[in-house]
C-alpha cells in the first residue's frame, strides 16, 4: 500500500525513511526529494527494481536511470578510469546539479538497461536524499514523472503521475526550494572521453563549469583542429559565420549523448 510522510515533521520523516529503507530492501520503488526535482528511486543493484522503476515512468531499458550516491568517496567504487578533469568537477559541484557520465565498474553486479559499461552518477544537495542515500546505499533514481509529463515538483505532484507504483512518497515541500517556478534538472556531462563534454545543460551552466575546467565543450560543439586552434583571433568572424559556429548550430545537432546521458532527470 502506497503510504505518504511530511519528511518537514521531525517524527514523520523519521518514519518515513525506516519504510522507505524497508521498501528498497524489498525491491520496491520510492519517491524523494531532491535539489532539482523530485525523483523515482530503486536500488541500484537490483535489476528487478530498476526494471520497476522504469516501467513506473513508461520507459524502456534503452533510457537507463542515473546513479545517486550518498558521498563523493562513492565515485570511485562505482565507476573506473576517472579523468582528472572529471574530479575536479566533481569535487566543486557535489554536493549539487551535476551529473558526470563515466565507465562503469566492470565488476559490478548491476543491470541499469543498456548503458554500454556507462553510469551517470550525482551526488544531490538534499537533506532528505542524502539521509536516505546513506540508509540505503546508491539507488537509481530518474525524475519522478511519467515519461512526456513535465518533473514533479512535490512529492504530491509525483503521486499523480506514478499512483501505486511506487511504495513511499517522502514529501519535503517544493524543488527546488528557491520557489522557482521553473526547475532545472542537473547538468548531465561525458567524461568517458576526453575533452569532457556537456551533453545536457541544466543546473550549473557552462561558465561556471569552465571556470573549474576550462576546456569543457559545450552541447554541439567540437574541438578546434590545429589548423582552427592556429588562425589569427582576427581571421575568425570573416571566415567562421556566425551562424555556422558550434554556439549557434547546438540546437540543430544536438550532441551525441552516451546511453546513460539520454535522461531528462533530476
Amino acid at each position: 500500500m502506497t503510504t505518504s510522510y511530511d519528511c518537514n515533521d521531525a517524527a514523520q520523516r523519521a518514519a518515513g525513511l525506516e519504510h522507505a529503507q524497508k521498501a528498497i530492501r524489498e525491491n520496491k520503488c520510492v519517491v524523494l526529494p531532491t535539489d532539482t526535482v523530485y525523483g523515482i528511486g530503486a536500488d541500484a543493484f537490483s535489476p528487478m527494481a530498476v526494471t520497476l522503476l522504469l516501467a513506473a515512468k513508461g520507459r524502456s531499458r534503452q533510457m537507463p536511470p542515473p546513479v545517486l550516491i550518498p558521498r563523493l568517496n562513492a565515485l570511485d567504487g562505482l565507476a573506473t578510469e576517472v579523468p582528472a578533469e572529471a574530479r575536479k568537477l566533481a569535487e566543486a559541484f557535489w554536493p549539487g546539479g551535476l551529473t558526470l557520465i563515466l565507465h562503469a565498474q566492470p565488476s559490478l553486479d548491476w543491470d541499469l538497461g543498456e548503458t554500454k559499461g556507462t553510469v551517470a552518477l550525482r551526488l544531490p544537495a538534499d537533506d532528505v536524499a542524502q539521509d536516505l542515500l546513506t540508509l540505503t546505499g546508491p539507488l537509481a533514481v530518474s525524475s519522478a514523472n511519467r515519461t512526456g509529463l513535465p518533473a514533479a515538483q512535490t512529492a504530491a505532484e509525483a503521486e499523480t503521475m506514478l499512483a501505486e507504483s511506487v511504495e513511499v512518497y517522502l514529501e519535503g515541500g517544493r524543488r527546488p526550494v528557491d520557489g522557482e517556478a521553473e526547475s532545472a534538472p542537473s547538468t548531465i556531462i561525458d567524461a568517458t572521453s576526453l575533452p569532457l563534454r556537456v551533453v545536457r545543460q541544466g543546473a550549473i551552466s557552462l561558465e561556471r563549469i569552465r571556470e573549474v575546467v576550462p576546456g569543457v565543450l559545450g552541447a554541439g560543439e567540437e574541438p578546434a583542429t590545429a589548423d582552427e586552434a592556429a588562425k589569427p583571433a582576427a581571421e575568425s568572424p570573416a571566415e567562421e559565420p556566425a551562424a555556422e559556429t558550434a554556439a549557434g548550430s547546438a540546437a540543430e545537432e544536438p550532441a551525441e549523448a552516451k546511453p546513460a546521458a539520454e535522461t531528462p532527470e533530476a
